[in-house]
């Protein structure tokens, strides 16, 4: 699934190569007070991660769960291969005094860590292609349970509608949550699911913003027939609601946090 759907990307992209970090105009937008509240995710988290435990993050992006669970725990690993994200990470921790962060540049499979109490993995394994690899070493590299946020559906579902009128297409779907429990299961790792809180669809500031923003996403190029249908598509494709626009129809996006002991913790 991974496979086509990067596939499927890249000829829409055409010519045009993809960034060798895809996360450089995305970075900051993944900064976060780490001393907020009201975060259902995070508040979760909190009450999974005992304060003298050790947390290894993986993919921990720009830091929006490591540095509160650093706040609470003994420490925290960060594994995250991206540049742009492991700066914004550390600009936030100097700036909001988190000391007991570790930064890791390095994707999961050639990050070189030992083990630590747990370990968290929040809306990575999307776009994972060796899904065996990666989930066999959280279970190797934690000692006392593995915690998996991710959705129901991929991340960007909330664009297929518009893909398909823009690209005269189907989008080609990243696995999500059903295709994780077909990995766990065949794996044999006995998990538990828990379901937070429905996040409403993400909207736009302006009509200028949503189109700027779903040019990038949908990899529309200005001047083609597919920016004429995406220009074409957005009035009637958008809804205003408290002065944000949306998507029509887009789907809420349900985290859940997919967790389990380590199969050498529990003798399997």
């Amino acid at each position: 699934m991974v496979r086509i759907e990067h596939e499927q990307s890249d000829r829409m992209r055409g010519p045009t190569p993809p960034p060798a970090d895809h996360w450089t105009e995305y970075a900051r937008e993944f900064r976060a007070d780490p001393r907020r509240t009201s975060d259902p995710v995070m508040d979760h988290l909190l009450e999974r991660v005992s304060p003298g435990q050790t947390v290894i993050d993986v993919g921990a992006g720009g830091g929006r769960l490591a540095l509160p669970l650093a706040l609470h725990c003994r420490r925290v690993v960060a594994v995250e291969p991206s540049p742009s994200m492991g700066a914004v990470l550390r600009e936030a921790a100097a700036e909001f005094d988190v000391p007991n962060v570790d930064v890791v540049e390095s994707d999961w499979k050639d990050a070189a860590v030992d083990q630590a109490d747990v370990i968290l993995c929040s809306h990575v394994v999307y776009v994972v292609r060796e899904i065996g690899e990666f989930v066999r070493k959280l279970d190797d590299r934690a000692s006392a349970l593995v915690l998996v946020v991710l959705f129901q559906a991929a991340p960007q579902s909330q664009l297929y509608p518009l893909w398909e009128i823009v690209h005269r297409e189907p989008r080609l779907p990243l696995p999500s949550l059903p295709q994780l429990r077909e990995v766990l299961d065949e794996l044999g790792m006995q998990a538990a699911e828990t379901a937070l809180s429905p996040q409403p669809a993400r909207g736009f500031d302006s009509l200028e913003g949503a189109l700027e923003q779903l040019t990038r996403r949908l990899y529309v190029t200005p001047g083609t027939p597919e920016m004429d249908r995406l220009e074409a598509a957005l009035p009637e494709a958008l809804e205003e609601h408290g002065g944000a626009y949306r998507i029509k129809g887009a789907q809420p996006l349900t985290p859940h946090v997919v967790s389990w002991r380590p199969r050498h913790a529990s003798g399997g």
